[in-house]
């Protein structure tokens, strides 16, 4: 009886071999099968697979290996689906691990489980803590920086908790590389809708094992997973001494960008001249539009940026009259008044201080969306550099949804 034995120096095949289970066919004149369990490998740093003998040295055998493409995508779907699997319960432990506040406006947190404990922070509505004890009706609670007790009867936790998470919480996709494409459809023969910048943050609107659908100025797309990072965002607490130093530092940050916007007057006047002519505008007629309110400074950018409307859109591009992005867009508009604004739309939510509603909203205020930024220029209107379509225009602000409003003057 004639034994052979292969020996073969393709390393990465042996690899697949090990991993996937693959079969190899042995092509001898008769094809046979021979299974992945039975195989008997030996690397031999001398012997290439398209030359392989047997031991009698009387017959070269001819190796064919064929992938079978099918069973890897099979595994590799529920390899995907097994971990998202895993990263959908524990993140539901997670969220039964939480305590999140319904209230009007914010609870305290103390130092103590008793309304003469200390007040220490605010936990403010749909804020959320960990769970470290209960006791007496109050739980004790980690968030951001602070460590107190909150009253029971202003939160919620445990399964109540899990549902509200998902509500409360912002689902964010964080692009990881250069250049995402967003397709139409969750299939890389899907139509390119556009494309996102690195470190760009998208709303989440659906999930599947492998791809992300997300809002993005282009309208709703999708994006590989494996090149955005997931994660959910709540807001948390602020301690006593945070509240202190946030109010002290935007009075700081008002007042000096109020004296660097007034040394820019001149410098600013000279842009307006040079500024290109209006284009058309696909959006609101800038004709309409009436800028007004007491924050000077915010009604001035406001009226400067709007002259631009009709001017291109350029992925990556900063300039006002020859195209720019919506970052670069605001970047180089805040930068007419001696304000430094970085080139990014993500970045831009944690610019200047907060501003908690629409409804409050004063003109040169930042409006941020998933993957984009305009300015509020009042009557809940925004100009914004939209897209490649578009380009620069007058849209309503709540177009849709914003997910964070920053003031910087």
């Amino acid at each position: 009886m004639l034994r052979r034995t292969v020996k073969i120096t393709a390393y990465a095949l042996s690899a697949v071999l090990l991993c996937t289970g693959m079969d190899v066919y042995a092509a001898t004149g008769v094809s046979s099968v021979l299974p992945s369990g039975g195989i008997n490998i030996v690397l031999d740093n001398g012997t290439g697979l398209e030359s392989l003998r047997d031991q009698t040295g009387d017959k070269t055998i001819q190796i064919e290996t064929v992938v079978d493409v099918e069973r890897v995508g099979e595994a590799k779907a529920a390899a995907a689906a097994e971990a998202l699997a895993r990263e959908k319960a524990q993140e539901e432990e997670m969220f039964k691990n939480l305590v999140i506040a319904q209230v009007n406006a914010y609870v305290n947190v103390r130092s103590l489980p008793s309304e003469s404990g200390e007040v220490v922070g605010k936990l403010y509505n749909n804020s959320v803590g960990t769970l470290l004890s209960k006791e007496n009706g109050w739980y004790q609670i980690r968030s951001g920086n602070v460590t107190g007790y909150v009253k029971g009867e202003f939160c919620v936790t445990g399964d109540e908790a899990i549902t509200l998470a998902r509500e409360v919480g912002t689902r964010i996709a964080s692009v990881n590389c250069d250049g995402l494409f967003v397709r139409k459809e969750p299939s890389t023969e899907s139509k390119i809708l556009g494309m996102v910048a690195y470190m760009d943050d998208l709303l989440v609107l659906e999930e599947t094992d492998t791809w992300v659908k997300v809002d993005t100025e282009e309208g709703d797309g999708w994006v590989s997973r494996e090149y955005v990072d997931l994660h959910t965002e709540f807001v948390e607490a602020e301690s006593k001494e945070e509240e202190e130093a946030r109010l002290a530092k935007e009075a700081a940050d008002r007042a000096a960008a109020r004296e660097a916007a007034r040394q820019a007057q001149a410098e600013q006047a000279a842009q307006n001249q040079a500024a290109a002519p209006q284009g058309s505008s696909h959006g609101i007629d800038p004709s309409s539009v009436t800028i007004s309110g007491d924050n000077e400074m915010g009604v001035a950018v406001a009226n400067y940026a709007v002259q631009f409307v009709g001017n291109p859109y350029k992925w990556g591009g900063t300039s006002l009259t020859n195209g720019a992005d919506c970052s670069g867009f605001v970047m180089s508009v805040y930068a007419a008044f001696g304000v430094s604004l970085p080139h990014s739309s993500s970045a831009d939510r944690k610019q200047g201080y907060a501003v908690d509603s629409l409804a409050n909203a004063l003109p040169g205020d930042l409006i941020c969306y998933s993957g984009h930024v305009a300015l509020y220029i009042g009557d809940g209107n925004i100009v914004h550099a939209s897209n490649s379509t578009t380009g620069i225009i007058i849209s309503r602000a709540d177009y849709k949804r914003i997910l964070a409003i920053r003031r910087i003057f």
